[in-house]
């Protein structure tokens, strides 16, 4: 049971409706995580140009992006972002067995080296951030990763961390 309830659309103020009206069309819903923001203006439109900003830009593919989105909720447990970002990717055509081998093993998913690379930098960034050592990045560069994309590896796993922990102290409830 959620400890906040999700700001329905026709409580919102005029501008918290207009962000909800491109959050919709981009999403073809509303989700719970952006309804629940919404009672913070500043934080929610801060949020959404954020997720526009790290999942909608950029060099890193969408498959990628999600992937990073997946794994670094699953490393936290977050069942909301889980079941989000492993629909994401469906809906980009991932198939259920590819995702299945990116949850047990990213070295036999269908990634490029240098993905392959930044997928498990962003991972290892969650969970140890501290324990990185330099030649971490020498070994993303051989890759042929560039600092852009590292730091966009990098956007995409702090993103997640932050919903993971927003919605997981408000247990808010799944809508995917």
């Amino acid at each position: 049971m959620p400890r906040l309830e999700a700001m329905k659309p026709e409580q919102a103020s005029e501008d918290v409706q207009a962000i909800f009206k491109e959050i919709e069309a981009a999403f073809g819903m509303l989700p719970n995580l952006f309804t629940t923001y919404a009672h913070h203006p500043p934080l929610f439109r801060a949020n959404w140009t954020k997720v526009k900003a790290v999942m909608m830009e950029g060099t890193l593919s969408p498959k990628v992006k999600q992937t990073i989105a997946v794994l670094v909720s699953r490393d936290n447990s977050c069942a909301y972002c889980v079941a989000a970002h492993t629909g994401a990717l469906k809906a980009i055509g991932v198939s259920g067995e590819e995702i299945s081998i990116i949850e047990q093993s990213i070295e036999q998913a269908d990634f490029s080296e240098k993905e392959k690379a930044l997928i498990g930098f962003a991972r290892r960034a969650n969970s140890a951030p501290l324990r990185i050592a330099d030649d971490e990045f020498d070994s993303l560069r051989r890759a042929g990763a560039t600092d852009a994309e590292i730091v966009e590896a990098l956007g995409v796993m702090e993103l997640f961390t932050a919903f993971n922990k927003f919605l997981d102290s408000l247990q808010v409830d799944i809508d995917f």
